[in-house]
């Protein structure tokens, strides 16, 4: 059997894994442990996310450190920190019932990604929730499509990490209203659907803006009722966590998230298992060229 065959297989092997029994094996990218973390990295996530302000700065700053070394962790970054950015202003405008509470709430959820970029950084897998594990170990590989890259962030922050945020700073009392505040987030990110995909393309792949075109806006749609439903799951699984009367309800929540999400997960790595899909998909993404970066190296 050829390299390329057998890895193909190894991915198509490890993703039915994923899917059935929502665990990550090892791709064999782990992070490193305490003494190996990258000061540059670490010195950005040693520390807990204090505000809304301090998120994007350092969401930002963790951006352009890994689009300067190529890193792959880089394009979910570039949308998140986009995203954080825009609820932040909205809090500020007072678009929202209760803004201290989705203030609380951005922050919790920044701090989640914090977190695991830290686990990672310092080889802590044990603490490593399994998405982020496939997450940071499929963009450590290097051989993903960058949209690909972006959707497991995605996935990890929106199907694992937004219902435990929730749970953190609560839903209740008042649940209607909380509930009302984080549908008006929605309305947020449909309108940067656009943005998101523009700043994608034009920091990582050029191809994107061709591929955008031609969908018109049939991609946005997709994209957005994706995010949306991964967002009201996340608010129903929050409240079963928050559940304090039955233990039994709160531990079948806490399983649903850990197996779906590291299930899709896997699923988002499927498209490139076959090496010839894969060099296509990269050749278009890459705008039909051997790929340069919009800086111009390769």
């Amino acid at each position: 059997m050829s390299p390329s065959a057998e890895i193909s297989r190894t991915r198509l092997r490890h993703s039915w894994v994923g899917v059935r029994r929502g665990r990550p094996p090892s791709t064999g990218t782990e992070g490193g442990d305490a003494d190996d973390a990258d000061p540059a990295v670490f010195d950005l996530v040693a520390e807990p996310f204090h505000s809304v302000d301090d998120s994007h700065r350092r969401l930002c700053a963790l951006e352009r450190l890994f689009y300067e070394r190529d890193d792959r962790r880089g394009p979910f970054l570039v949308i998140y920190s986009r995203v954080t950015d825009e609820v932040g202003h909205e809090i500020e405008a007072g678009s929202f019932h209760d803004p201290a509470w989705v203030e609380s709430y951005l922050v919790a959820f920044a701090d989640l990604y914090r977190q695991a970029l830290l686990c990672f950084e310092t080889g802590d897998l044990d603490s490593l929730a399994d998405p982020w594990q496939v997450a940071f170990e499929s963009a450590r590989q290097g051989d993903c499509l960058v949209a690909q890259d972006a959707a497991l962030g995605i996935n990890a922050h929106v199907n694992y990490d937004l219902a435990i945020a929730l749970a953190t700073v609560g839903v209740g009392p008042e649940r209607e209203q909380k509930y009302a505040d984080h549908c008006a987030v929605n309305a947020i990110l449909r309108r940067l659907v656009d943005d998101v995909q523009d700043r994608l393309a034009d920091r990582y792949a050029p191809g994107l803006s061709d591929v955008d075109e031609s969908l018109g806006r049939f991609d946005e749609a997709l994209s957005f009722v994706a995010l949306s439903e991964g967002r009201d799951t996340a608010w129903r699984v929050a409240v079963a966590l928050s559940d304090s009367r039955f233990g039994v309800r709160r531990t079948l929540a806490r399983w649903f998230l850990r197996t779906s999400s590291t299930g899709v997960a896997f699923l988002l790595l499927t498209p490139t298992a076959s090496g010839r899909l894969r060099a296509s998909l990269r050749d278009l993404e890459r705008g039909h060229s051997e790929g340069t970066r919009t800086d111009g190296t390769n």
